[in-house]
Protein backbone atom coordinates (compact mmCIF):
# COMPACT_ATOMS: atom_id res chain seq x y z
CA UNK A 1 0.00 0.00 0.00
CA UNK A 2 1.46 3.24 -1.29
CA UNK A 3 1.22 6.40 1.41
CA UNK A 4 -1.53 8.04 -0.70
CA UNK A 5 -3.50 5.29 -0.46
CA UNK A 6 -5.81 4.95 2.70
CA UNK A 7 -7.58 1.42 3.68
CA UNK A 8 -11.21 1.62 4.81
CA UNK A 9 -12.98 -0.76 6.63
CA UNK A 10 -16.71 -0.92 6.05
CA UNK A 11 -19.44 -3.12 7.70
CA UNK A 12 -21.35 -5.79 5.07
CA UNK A 13 -24.18 -4.08 3.47
CA UNK A 14 -26.34 -6.01 0.91
CA UNK A 15 -24.72 -3.71 -1.77
CA UNK A 16 -21.36 -4.92 -0.54
CA UNK A 17 -22.45 -8.75 -0.55
CA UNK A 18 -20.93 -9.16 -4.26
CA UNK A 19 -17.44 -8.54 -2.40
CA UNK A 20 -17.08 -10.97 -0.28
CA UNK A 21 -15.39 -13.62 -2.35
CA UNK A 22 -13.18 -11.36 -4.13
CA UNK A 23 -10.52 -11.69 -1.09
CA UNK A 24 -10.21 -15.38 -1.84
CA UNK A 25 -7.16 -15.73 -3.24
CA UNK A 26 -5.38 -19.18 -3.33
CA UNK A 27 -2.58 -19.58 -0.67
CA UNK A 28 1.35 -21.46 -0.15
CA UNK A 29 1.06 -24.92 1.23
CA UNK A 30 4.84 -24.89 2.31
CA UNK A 31 5.11 -26.80 5.66
CA UNK A 32 2.91 -27.46 8.29
CA UNK A 33 2.73 -26.96 12.66
CA UNK A 34 3.63 -30.32 14.27
CA UNK A 35 1.72 -29.57 17.84
CA UNK A 36 2.85 -31.60 20.68
CA UNK A 37 0.70 -31.39 24.49
CA UNK A 38 3.17 -31.51 27.31
CA UNK A 39 2.53 -31.19 30.87
CA UNK A 40 -0.62 -29.49 30.13
CA UNK A 41 0.74 -26.71 27.46
CA UNK A 42 0.70 -26.94 23.75
CA UNK A 43 3.99 -26.38 21.78
CA UNK A 44 4.90 -26.80 18.22
CA UNK A 45 7.73 -27.30 15.94
CA UNK A 46 7.33 -26.21 12.24
CA UNK A 47 8.49 -29.05 9.17
CA UNK A 48 8.98 -28.09 5.99
CA UNK A 49 7.92 -29.81 3.12
CA UNK A 50 10.36 -30.16 -0.21
CA UNK A 51 8.25 -28.79 -2.40
CA UNK A 52 5.53 -26.00 -2.51
CA UNK A 53 2.40 -26.37 -3.98
CA UNK A 54 -0.81 -24.14 -2.94
CA UNK A 55 -4.69 -24.38 -2.60
CA UNK A 56 -7.77 -22.59 -2.16
CA UNK A 57 -10.96 -22.72 -0.46
CA UNK A 58 -14.40 -22.99 -1.88
CA UNK A 59 -16.18 -19.76 -2.33
CA UNK A 60 -18.49 -18.91 0.34
CA UNK A 61 -22.11 -19.64 0.04
CA UNK A 62 -23.92 -18.21 2.89
CA UNK A 63 -27.24 -16.29 3.98
CA UNK A 64 -25.26 -12.83 3.75
CA UNK A 65 -27.98 -10.85 4.79
CA UNK A 66 -27.99 -12.70 8.34
CA UNK A 67 -24.53 -10.78 8.88
CA UNK A 68 -25.85 -7.20 8.25
CA UNK A 69 -27.08 -5.04 11.43
CA UNK A 70 -27.03 -8.19 13.68
CA UNK A 71 -25.66 -7.52 17.17
CA UNK A 72 -24.16 -11.61 17.38
CA UNK A 73 -21.86 -11.69 14.16
CA UNK A 74 -21.02 -9.30 11.29
CA UNK A 75 -18.47 -9.35 8.34
CA UNK A 76 -16.00 -6.03 7.95
CA UNK A 77 -14.61 -5.66 4.22
CA UNK A 78 -11.50 -4.10 3.67
CA UNK A 79 -11.56 -1.64 0.90
CA UNK A 80 -8.01 0.03 -0.79
CA UNK A 81 -8.72 2.53 -3.92
CA UNK A 82 -12.92 1.48 -4.13
CA UNK A 83 -11.46 -2.29 -4.13
CA UNK A 84 -12.49 -5.00 -1.83
CA UNK A 85 -8.54 -6.46 -0.49
CA UNK A 86 -9.80 -8.13 2.44
CA UNK A 87 -12.54 -9.52 4.68
CA UNK A 88 -13.14 -10.81 8.13
CA UNK A 89 -16.32 -12.62 9.21
CA UNK A 90 -17.05 -12.98 13.07
CA UNK A 91 -19.38 -14.41 15.60
CA UNK A 92 -20.06 -13.75 19.14
CA UNK A 93 -20.27 -17.21 20.64
CA UNK A 94 -22.00 -19.12 23.27
CA UNK A 95 -18.32 -18.82 25.26
CA UNK A 96 -17.82 -15.54 24.99
CA UNK A 97 -15.15 -15.81 22.85
CA UNK A 98 -15.67 -13.97 19.26
CA UNK A 99 -15.29 -16.75 16.87
CA UNK A 100 -13.39 -16.11 13.65
CA UNK A 101 -15.33 -17.90 10.97
CA UNK A 102 -12.99 -16.40 8.07
CA UNK A 103 -10.36 -13.74 7.32
CA UNK A 104 -8.71 -13.41 4.05
CA UNK A 105 -6.89 -11.07 2.20
CA UNK A 106 -5.81 -10.42 -1.15
CA UNK A 107 -2.68 -12.00 -2.01
CA UNK A 108 -1.04 -9.03 -3.13
CA UNK A 109 -2.10 -7.48 -0.01
CA UNK A 110 -0.53 -10.06 2.07
CA UNK A 111 1.70 -8.70 4.64
CA UNK A 112 1.18 -5.23 4.28
CA UNK A 113 -0.90 -4.77 6.98
CA UNK A 114 -4.90 -5.55 5.96
CA UNK A 115 -5.14 -8.64 7.55
CA UNK A 116 -3.60 -6.95 11.23
CA UNK A 117 -6.32 -3.87 10.12
CA UNK A 118 -9.23 -6.72 9.97
CA UNK A 119 -8.17 -8.73 13.21
CA UNK A 120 -8.41 -5.06 14.88
CA UNK A 121 -11.81 -4.37 13.70
CA UNK A 122 -12.81 -7.84 15.05
CA UNK A 123 -11.01 -7.41 18.54
CA UNK A 124 -12.69 -3.62 18.93
CA UNK A 125 -15.96 -5.33 18.14
CA UNK A 126 -15.58 -8.53 20.26
CA UNK A 127 -14.67 -6.09 23.15
CA UNK A 128 -17.77 -3.69 22.36
CA UNK A 129 -19.80 -6.86 23.27
CA UNK A 130 -17.71 -8.03 26.60
CA UNK A 131 -16.42 -11.01 25.20
CA UNK A 132 -13.13 -12.36 26.63
CA UNK A 133 -11.22 -13.54 23.56
CA UNK A 134 -11.08 -14.62 19.76
CA UNK A 135 -10.84 -17.97 18.33
CA UNK A 136 -10.27 -19.27 14.79
CA UNK A 137 -9.16 -22.40 13.54
CA UNK A 138 -6.08 -22.91 10.80
CA UNK A 139 -5.31 -26.17 9.61
CA UNK A 140 -1.71 -27.62 10.17
CA UNK A 141 -0.46 -27.13 6.64
CA UNK A 142 -1.21 -23.15 6.30
CA UNK A 143 2.26 -22.46 8.18
CA UNK A 144 1.44 -18.73 6.67
CA UNK A 145 -1.99 -17.78 8.33
CA UNK A 146 -0.36 -19.99 11.30
CA UNK A 147 2.41 -17.52 11.70
CA UNK A 148 0.14 -14.66 11.05
CA UNK A 149 -1.75 -15.96 14.07
CA UNK A 150 0.74 -16.41 16.81
CA UNK A 151 2.49 -12.91 15.58
CA UNK A 152 -1.08 -11.06 16.10
CA UNK A 153 -0.79 -12.74 19.47
CA UNK A 154 -2.73 -16.15 19.33
CA UNK A 155 -1.98 -19.08 21.08
CA UNK A 156 -2.39 -22.90 20.12
CA UNK A 157 -4.91 -23.57 22.78
CA UNK A 158 -6.30 -27.44 21.00
CA UNK A 159 -6.27 -29.62 18.20
CA UNK A 160 -8.70 -32.11 16.20
CA UNK A 161 -7.02 -34.98 14.26
CA UNK A 162 -10.48 -35.82 13.08
CA UNK A 163 -12.24 -32.75 11.64
CA UNK A 164 -10.02 -33.50 8.31
CA UNK A 165 -10.19 -37.24 8.23
CA UNK A 166 -11.45 -36.53 4.71
CA UNK A 167 -8.50 -34.93 3.68
CA UNK A 168 -4.97 -37.15 3.31
CA UNK A 169 -3.06 -33.79 3.49
CA UNK A 170 -4.08 -32.43 6.38
CA UNK A 171 -3.28 -33.95 9.96
CA UNK A 172 -4.95 -31.75 12.58
CA UNK A 173 -7.27 -28.70 12.87
CA UNK A 174 -5.08 -26.22 15.04
CA UNK A 175 -7.64 -24.14 17.81
CA UNK A 176 -5.88 -20.86 18.03
CA UNK A 177 -6.79 -18.32 21.06
CA UNK A 178 -6.19 -14.49 21.65
CA UNK A 179 -7.75 -13.90 25.45
CA UNK A 180 -8.44 -10.37 26.45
Amino acid sequence: MTHESKLIIFSLTDDLIEDINKTNDPFRIYGRVVPRLQSGKWSYEEVLFDEETETRFPDDHLEWDQYIDREDKKVFLAYLNDSCIGQIRVVKEWNRFCYIENIATKREYRGSGVGKALLHQAEEWARERSLIGMSLEAQDDNLDACRFYVKQGFKLGGIDTLKQAYNPNIDATLYWYKLF
